[in-house]
């Protein structure tokens, strides 16, 4: 390995265990915005009221709390406007454009014009549109990763709005660890000690 590659891997790495400890952060900072007071940094008030309704029709209200309950699209405009270099944010706006555009194009309305059939296949069609994202290894993109757009960007930060949430990790996600408690004093019978 050259040492050039290393000290990026090594940096991509650092950036990745830092960002971690800092989007719960970033989650917390926008639980505590009121929604009537709230101005988006990155996109505009239209632009904001469709990520917002991106975000609730990827994680509906149901027994749990969907996207808006939990303030997910404040996190993502957010992290849009606080994470993303100029350039990626440039991209993300032609995707926006974009994304629009198939909306107009297959139903001839906004998307928030639409009825939630409408904006499932909406969705399902800009899914098989956009780039992915190549699979890493130890921190290491594997491959020429090609810019991520629009839709992929803000499912990714949608997730993991939701997913580092405070109400969701307290009150949703359960932690089973497996094969169990750990047990110190337990007596060895010399049987299968995972069966007490």
């Amino acid at each position: 390995m050259e040492r050039r590659t290393a000290i990026k891997n090594t940096t991509l790495l650092i950036g990745t265990v830092l960002g971690g400890v800092s989007i719960p952060s970033l989650m917390q900072s926008c639980q505590e915005q009121n929604r009537l007071d709230w101005k988006p940094i990155f996109f505009t008030e239209k632009q904001a009221e469709v990520v917002s309704e991106i975000t609730e029709t990827l994680l509906p209200r149901t027994v749990t709390p969907g996207a808006k309950d939990l303030k997910v699209d404040l996190f993502v405009d957010l992290m849009f406007g606080k994470t993303l270099s100029p350039q990626d944010q440039a991209h993300v706006m032609k995707g926006y454009d974009r994304f629009m555009e198939i909306c107009q194009e297959k139903f001839g309305k906004d998307f928030t014009d639409l009825e939630g059939p409408q904006r499932n296949e909406v969705l399902r069609l800009v899914e098989k549109e956009t780039n992915k994202f190549n699979p890493t290894v130890w921190g290491s993109t594997l491959g020429e990763q090609p810019p991520i757009d629009f839709y992929r960007r803000l499912k990714q930060f949608a997730l993991a709005g939701y997913f580092t949430s405070e109400e969701v990790g307290k009150n949703i996600l359960k932690y089973d660890p497996i094969p169990g408690d750990y047990k110190g004093c337990v007596p060895y019978n010399g049987g299968n000690t995972w069966s007490f």
